[in-house]
């Protein structure tokens, strides 16, 4: 089996746990190379501390779950099947002795969790989705290269957006444009919805792009990202258009210094709340702290906001192999917003920037 996969069955041992059931695709995936999407129909990855795992997904994946890196016994259904039975069949098989079942609290719907428990009489349930965000939060050697080769993208993402800023344009063809060319090269999966927001729409830190038109004076904020095997990008970056004011300018280099800041203080060990705490400071020291309103990053990998929650308030510690985003912003409004984001990954030698698009105020002529 996999090492992902025996991790969690040497983590039953010793936690009581007599059988794992996976159910997010996310999750899935990530333990098997497996990716699926079954909409309504049923998807489980079940571990045992003792046995074989097993697999069960739609018919019509089989043959994609068998090119997968799981290597062991997959079952698939029919749409006129019942897909219980055959996980009943194939649990019959297994040794799954005494203890709690452990699920995804989260995601798994309440029928499917008491489906599962009638197959494990007298099991109480546990929760996977701690061991299971622990373990992503750590990148290995393949997971790091898919992440530089997604920000290698994004950063050309920008570059086209970029590129594509006229005097009015719309924030809606600039998306249009970034991911036309991006597919037109056979990258066509976005990590979320590519954001192109200008003028007083950029002081919305999750605004939708739409209609507003490309004006001398604006900033033009972008905030997309890219997948690639999987794995997430996520870049911010911020331009004017023709000119900006003085107070626009300021705040442009002040978050850019708390950007710069929290990336110089990233170390192990370090806890993640007083890394927030950097970039507050200096957005807070030059008057613009009730403008900052939103915590400083997130972690990222197979989804585009994973742990850990880079927030004031999270007393955990950064670790060695963790991809984090930093993304410091004020949102003033009447006058702009401005977000500068990076994505960092924590490496042996210290941080590695994963994202390299510049970050020096450019204007837009």
């Amino acid at each position: 089996m996999t090492n992902k996969i025996q991790q969690i069955a040497t983590w039953l041992k010793s936690h009581d746990g007599r059988v794992a059931y996976i159910a997010d695709p996310t999750n899935v995936f990530y333990l098997t190379r497996f990716k699926c999407d079954p909409h309504e129909r049923f998807l489980g990855l079940f571990i045992f501390p003792d046995d074989e795992p097993f697999l069960v997904c739609p018919e019509l994946e089989v043959g994609k779950a068998r090119e997968s890196a799981f290597g062991h016994e997959i079952f698939g259904y029919r749409d006129d099947q019942d897909p219980w039975q055959i996980v009943r069949k194939a649990v019959t098989t297994r040794r799954t002795g005494s203890g709690k079942m452990y699920i995804e609290p989260t995601t798994l719907p309440y029928k499917k969790a008491l489906a599962v428990q009638q197959l494990f009489e007298g099991t109480s349930f546990g929760s996977a989705e701690e061991l299971i965000a622990s373990m992503r939060r750590i990148k290995d050697a393949t997971e790091l290269a898919a992440m530089k080769k997604a920000g290698e993208l994004a950063d050309y993402a920008v570059k086209l957006g970029v590129d594509a800023i006229k005097k009015g344009r719309t924030e809606a063809a600039i998306v249009a444009e970034i991911e036309h060319e991006l597919a037109k090269q056979g990258y066509s999966e976005m990590a979320f919805d590519t954001m192109v927001l200008a003028g007083d729409n950029s002081a919305l830190p999750h605004g939708i792009p739409g209609t507003r038109q490309i004006k001398e004076g604006d900033f033009v904020l972008f905030d997309l990202g890219v997948v690639i095997d999987g794995y997430c990008s996520d870049i911010t970056r911020t331009v004017g258009y023709k000119f900006v004011s003085d107070e626009q300018q300021k705040i442009y280099d002040t978050t850019l210094q708390a950007n710069l800041a929290a990336i110089e203080a990233v170390h192990e060990g370090l806890r993640i709340g007083d890394l927030d705490g950097v970039a507050r400071k200096v957005i807070t020291d030059a008057g613009y702290g009730d403008y900052f309103t939103h915590r400083l990053g997130h972690g990222l990998g197979l989804g585009e906001h994973e742990e850990p929650s880079m927030s004031a308030d999270n007393d955990a510690l950064l670790e060695k192999g963790m991809v984090i985003t930093i993304e410091p912003g004020i949102y003033l409004p009447g006058v702009g917003g401005v977000r500068i984001e990076d994505d960092v990954y924590l490496s042996d030698k210290g941080t590695e920037l994963l994202t390299h698009y510049p970050k020096e105020l450019q204007i837009i002529s």
